[in-house]
């Protein structure tokens, strides 16, 4: 049996990878070998950043929250128990926004849940 060298497949590969990596310093945007092996890195930690992201952001607008409930002298554990004893269901980014941008609704909110904490006690 012949053998098959694949040459144009073995060329599309190497510069699919090397254009991915374009842009990086030195040898990895130059050199096929090391290019894949940054290329990889870069995939993997981007896959992971991508996970990493939500954390960060949810941990943003729970502080966010938190800096605005600090006016009504309510806890951000205490205003988050007394949405959820009054069934509003508002997420925390929402609430951030609301919290940055629209002071009456967010006051509205917060005053519903100091209603339903004080019904239960």
């Amino acid at each position: 049996m012949s053998r098959i060298k694949g040459g144009p497949y073995t060329r599309r590969r190497r510069k699919k990878i090397l254009k991915l990596a374009k842009g990086f310093r030195g040898a990895p945007s130059i050199r096929y070998r090391i290019a894949r092996e940054a290329v990889e890195h870069s995939l993997h930690y981007s896959y992971v950043g991508r996970r990493l992201k939500k954390r960060d952001m949810r941990s943003l607008w729970i502080t966010r929250i938190n800096a605005a409930l600090k006016e009504f002298g309510i806890s951000y554990s205490r205003f988050i128990y007394g949405l959820k004893k009054g069934s509003i269901l508002i997420n925390r980014k929402i609430l951030s926004e609301l919290a940055i941008h629209d002071k009456e609704s967010f006051s509205y909110i917060v005053n519903q849940a100091k209603e339903f904490l004080t019904k239960e006690a």
